[in-house]
Parts: structure tokens; sequence; C-alpha cells
């Protein structure tokens, strides 16, 4: 007192920071406010009219049929980063027949594997190049941090040039197995393309999800109808323009925004799909099979559900810091939001205190706010809908007796600068979580973890397999015996070992239970975008004559 003005805290600089940054990507022309009139009066302009999308169908951006067009929102700011056209039922029926004469007339189907492979090389070379951008993009759209995304595209390259590579070389050769006593019989196996592909992909990993699905797809030779989520489908639109600058004729790849009771439901109903795949929350997935049923057209499925991932701490841990930071990477990267995101974290009693404060402790460190700054931790959830859902998870949970040890509602203005116009959620941890908890029992879809405790390992085991879910898992502990007999035990299509979220285009991924069906990934996928056919050859020049002849056979 009586020293003059206070400093601002750090706190508050880094607060204060950040706000003004969210309003200078919000609106472009504060960026320019030492340019002349004109740059200025563009700037406002563009500010005011955002980038517009249009429905990627045979090579051109088209308005939907309805002429609906949907808001793009930046959930760390509430500011609009595009307007896109939100398709229909029509919109999809003309996307869906373009594809399928893309298919018949062979401008892609017929091309070898080897040329195929060619064009997706260069489509993964040209989307390096512009990765920066496509982060930035994915930033904007998701809300997620800028810092994760330029981590995560890196890689995503690979999926194009491993399928395409995997194709020229193996997957399209054929076979010739023997036929037991018919020497003047060949019996040819190849593979084939499905031809239309119905591919829906969700709003948490935009370009990633999307890109594995489409690189199979079409380094198998199918034509794919997209429908990604309105709440983020500019990258997979940008993505479609950049394979057909790589070579991939035009009506091969399109791209249908709309909502899924809309677009969604008729791509999967369409007759002319031959196979639907689908990555999203497992009632929607139980939706898309009834539907599919429900059309009366039998196709194949694959749906990549929900997770609920649980993780097992061991009191043989090599360190319990690295446990409770790689755990803490494990459940908050993405602000929570992925489909193999610890969950149900599951520790041993010898290490139980420890690790809980070391974890608590961890979470409320974490940095909240504007995701384009290299310092945030974590960015907002993607929606006002979801913020909701998941206050009301939480609240649930500490209804049934869950103990809230950090977090637990939103963040006020001292953790977060856009906490007000953004959807933000603190990281939680909650404690004292019993199996019929809805904390234990529910996939919570944002930054919410719970911890409980185990004494032996088979008591462990049965915690982590107490689910209707079985995506992914983890397991941390320094006895490599331990964790390849726990990974056997625990009923996961994904298991890590002392890390999370380790993925590669070779390794299929896919769950057990309610967390799907079918495989992305690894050779297992393009079998799925594929189908075999059998073809069997008579060399022989001797006349065959069923009826005429009681001693002839045919098998």
């Amino acid at each position: 007192r009586g020293a003059g003005p206070r400093a601002p805290s750090p706190v508050r600089l880094q607060g204060a920071m950040a706000l003004r940054r969210a309003r200078a990507l919000a609106a472009p022309w504060r960026l320019l406010s030492c340019a002349g009139p004109g740059r200025r009066a563009a700037a406002a302009a563009a500010a005011a009219s955002p980038e517009h999308y249009g429905l990627h169908i045979d090579g051109r951006s088209v308005e939907a049929a309805s002429g609906s067009v949907r808001p793009v929102e930046n959930p760390a700011t509430g500011g609009v980063v595009a307007t896109v056209a939100s398709g229909d039922a029509v919109d999809v029926d003309a996307a869906v027949r373009g594809a399928q004469a893309a298919f018949e007339d062979g401008r892609w189907s017929s091309l070898a594997p080897r040329a195929r492979c060619r064009v997706l090389f260069r489509a993964a070379e040209l989307l390096r190049q512009r990765l920066p951008d496509f982060a930035e993009l994915e930033t904007r759209q998701t809300g997620r941090c800028l810092r994760e995304y330029k981590a995560q595209l890196g890689r995503v390259p690979e999926w194009l040039e491993y399928h395409g590579a995997y194709a020229a070389s193996h997957g399209f050769e054929g076979r010739l197995p023997p036929l037991t006593d018919a020497s003047d019989h060949v019996n040819l196996v190849w593979r084939v393309p499905l031809g239309v592909c119905g591919l829906i992909t969700p709003w948490n990993h935009p370009l990633l999800i999307a890109t594995k699905k489409i690189s199979v797809a079409l380094a198998a030779g199918n034509s794919l109808v997209v429908k990604p989520p309105l709440e983020a489908p500019l990258t997979v639109l940008k993505m479609a323009q950049l394979l057909e600058e790589a070579g991939v004729p035009p009506g091969t790849v399109q791209v249908v925004p709309g909502p899924g009771p809309d677009a969604g439901e008729a791509l999967c109903k369409h007759l002319l799909v031959d196979r639907v795949d689908f990555t999203g929350g497992t009632a929607t997935g139980v939706r898309i099979a009834q539907s599919m049923a429900e059309a009366g057209r039998v196709k194949p499925y694959c749906a990549e559900l929900g997770g609920n991932a649980p993780v097992l701490v061991f009191d043989d841990v090599r360190s319990v810091e690295e446990a409770a930071d790689g755990v803490a990477f494990a459940a908050f990267i993405a602000s929570g939001q992925t489909c193999v995101s610890a969950k149900r974290i599951l520790v041993q009693r010898g290490v139980a205190a420890e690790f809980t404060e070391r974890l608590v402790a961890k979470a409320k460190g974490l940095r909240l706010g504007e995701p384009m700054l290299p310092d945030t931790d974590l960015g907002p959830v993607i929606s006002a809908q979801q913020l909701e859902r998941i206050e009301g998870q939480v609240g649930t949970a500490r209804a049934e007796g869950a103990e809230v040890l950090c977090g637990g509602k939103r963040p006020d203005a001292a953790r977060c600068a856009l906490a007000e116009a953004g959807h933000f959620y603190e990281p939680t941890v909650l404690g004292s979580v019993s199996p019929e908890n809805t904390a234990f029992a529910e996939e919570i879809f944002g930054p919410v973890i719970s911890v409980s405790e185990f004494g032996t390992e088979a008591e462990g085991v049965a915690l982590a397999n107490n689910s209707k879910y079985g995506l992914g898992g983890a397991i941390w502990t320094s006895d490599v015996r331990k964790a390849l007999r726990v990974a056997q035990k625990v009923r996961c299509g994904v298991m890590w070992v002392n890390c999370h979220h380790r993925n590669d285009p070779s390794s299929p991924w896919g769950g057990f239970g309610q967390s799907g069906i079918g495989r992305e990934n690894g050779p297992e996928s393009f079998e799925e975008y594929t189908s075999t056919k059998s073809l069997t050859l008579r060399t022989s020049d001797a006349r065959e004559n069923w009826f005429g002849d009681r001693n002839a056979r045919y098998s």
C-alpha cells in the first residue's frame, strides 16, 4: 500500500495477451490498424464476410440444393471461421450417383495399383507442403491447440503413402489355390474394389480420421462420398481439392457436409453405396446399422465407436511422476475429446496416494486459453452443447458419490482469458468413483477422468474389463512380463504400455464390444475395402456331358 500501482500478475498478463490474440484472430482488421484505409477496408470486409465453402461434387464447389448454409464456429472465441453449404438427401443422391459413374467408367478404379500409388504419393507431398495451413484451419474450427495439430498432422501423409504402397506391392496379388482331384482346372483368386463407399467422419480429428479412411478407400480403387461433420468440415473439403490436384479424377472423391439425420442417414441408406465406414458415438453407430437394415440393402460396415479407456497403473512403475505425466497426456490431450483418451484411471494401492496427488497437481497446472498460442495446454470443447453435456455428467457423478479432486467447472477469467467467449471446461479429476458411478460406466467426452484403486493384478484386470467398451487401454509397469500378461487379458483392441496415443498406418485400429466392428489401418483395412473374386478355369479339351455321362462329376 502507498507504493504506487501494482505490477500485473503473470496470470493477468498471460490472460490479457491471449485475449488480445483471440480478438485479433476473430477480427482481421485489428491486425491492420496501422495500414492504409484501403487495406483496413479490405480486412474489415473479410471479417464481415467469412470465407464460404460449398459442397464438393464432381470436381466443383456447389451450393446445397436447398440453399442451406451453416456457420462454422471457432469454439475458443465464438467467432465465425467460415460458412459452409449444408447438404441433405438430394445432395447426397447427386454425389453418390456421380461417384458411381466415376467408378463404372473406370477413371480411377481401372487404373493399375501402381498408378494409383503414384497419385497418392503426390498427394502426400502436397499435403506436407501445406501442413501449416491445414494445422491452423484445424485449430480454428475445432479449438484444439495448434501445437497438438503441428505434431499430429505431420504424420497424416504417411497414411496416403502406406496404403498406396501396400496396394501396389501386395494388395492385389492373386493366388492359385490347388483344386483337389481336378488337375484340368485352375482356380484364380484376386481382390477387387467394392464400388462407392460412404465415409462419415467426426469433428475431433477431422483431417486425420478422414485421411485414414480416404487413403485406403482410394488405394483399393473405390469411389467415395465423405460426410464430414458440420462443426468441422473445412479441412476435409480442402483435402478433396488437394487430391484432385494430385491427380485423383473428379467425381472419385465427393464431400457433402450436412446434419447426420439428413445427409448421414441418406448416405447410409442409399442403395448405390456399397460400404459404410463411420467414426463417432456408439448410439449413432447403432442407428446407422438400423437404417441400413431398414433400407433393405446388405452392405459391409465398419464402425469405430465409443471408448472410455482404462489405464492400469501398477505399484512397480519405474517412476510415479513419469506415470502421472503420461496419464495426464493420455487424458487431457485434445481436451479429452478422443476415442482412446484415458478415462478410467485404475491405480494399485501401493502408489495410489502419491500418484493421485501428482496427477491432480498436473491437471491444476495446465494452461487454458487461446489454442493458437504455443504456451496453451488445453483449448475448449467443441460446442456449447458438448459443454453442457459434460457439466451434466459430472453433476450426476457427484450426486452418485464421486469427489471432485480438481476442476469440475468452467474456468473463470483468472485461469482462462477466453472463459466467457469460448466453451472451456477445467481439467477434472474425480475420486472415490465406484464401478456403478456414471464417471466409470459412461464415456465423458471431455477433460474429465476418474481415479479408482485396486489391490491385486486380477482385481485391476476385472475393473478394466468392467465396461461395455473395448477400444483403447494402457498399462504402466516396469515388468515386461506383467505388461504382456495383462495386455492379453484386457479386452481392448488397441493397447499401450508406458505410453499412449501412439498410432501408425500399418497397425490395426478398432475395438471390442460397444466400441465397434471392423478395423482401420494395416492390411486388415485394405481387405475391408476390397472383396475377393474367385474364377475356376477348365483347361482340358475333353468334352463334358453331365446328362449324357452317368459317371461324370462336378466337384
